[in-house]
């Protein structure tokens, strides 16, 4: 970790009305969604207490609220690290993502305009993959995904969709850095949004059961390989 990138962070990612433990669980959680913090990840308390000028008590407060999460875990005489996801973890974002996803896209009002940004999301990813970025890919497929969860227009939704791109994050940074690994997604999330563009929301909802089912257990044979 760097100087820079905690920096950063810390301008861009803190929503301004939260309290502070909030708000650095915030940060943190936004880092590793973004995939700037990798699973195994020591947090240093020293380094992160003195970059976001706030107290011990109230960054290991942030931490609790990680760790309520599975975001982290603390090790004994140790410290704080980012967890290390296991086959269970995985099995368990998946079983919350097809409750999430599935259901906004089931349930859920897609306007026009929301149609139209999730085609742009995916064009971004295609410009990523023409030029071998691979953050980019990833970064545009948890967008597409916040997209889709968004549409439920809920709060309570919006944050735990947050907590699960966070932990996606951590279950795909193994194959991370495979440029091929991020170009099923790109394919599947433009099919799914052609599908409800189409409003054929029927078939949008078991494509994304199977697309769902798919990234599973592609994630589950690479942990088990």
């Amino acid at each position: 970790m760097t100087d820079v990138m905690w920096d950063s962070l810390a301008a861009t990612g803190l929503s301004e009305h939260a309290h502070v433990p909030e708000r650095v669980a915030e940060l943190l959680r936004g880092a590793i969604a973004a995939g700037a913090i990798r699973p195994g990840t020591k947090l240093p308390e020293v380094q992160l207490t003195r970059q976001l000028d706030i107290s011990r008590h109230t960054l290991r407060s942030g931490f609790q609220i990680l760790a309520a999460e599975g975001l982290v875990e603390k090790h004994p005489n140790r410290g704080v690290f980012v967890h290390q996801p296991s086959a269970e973890d995985i099995a368990e974002i998946y079983r919350v993502r097809r409750v999430l996803e599935v259901g906004a896209v089931r349930t859920a009002e897609f306007p026009p305009d929301e149609l139209d940004q999730l085609h742009r999301i995916v064009s971004v990813a295609e410009d990523a993959k023409e030029r071998g970025d691979i953050p980019g890919m990833a970064q545009a497929n948890q967008v597409f995904h916040r997209t889709i969860a968004a549409q439920v227009r809920s709060a309570m939704i919006d944050a735990l969709m947050e907590q699960v791109l966070a932990r996606m994050r951590l279950a795909f940074h193994a194959k991370s850095e495979q440029p091929s690994f991020h170009h099923a997604y790109i394919q599947r999330n433009r099919e799914l949004a052609t599908l409800l563009s189409q409003g054929d929301r029927q078939a949008a909802e078991d494509f994304l059961v199977e697309y769902l089912a798919a990234a599973e257990a592609e994630l589950l044979e690479h942990m088990e390989s």
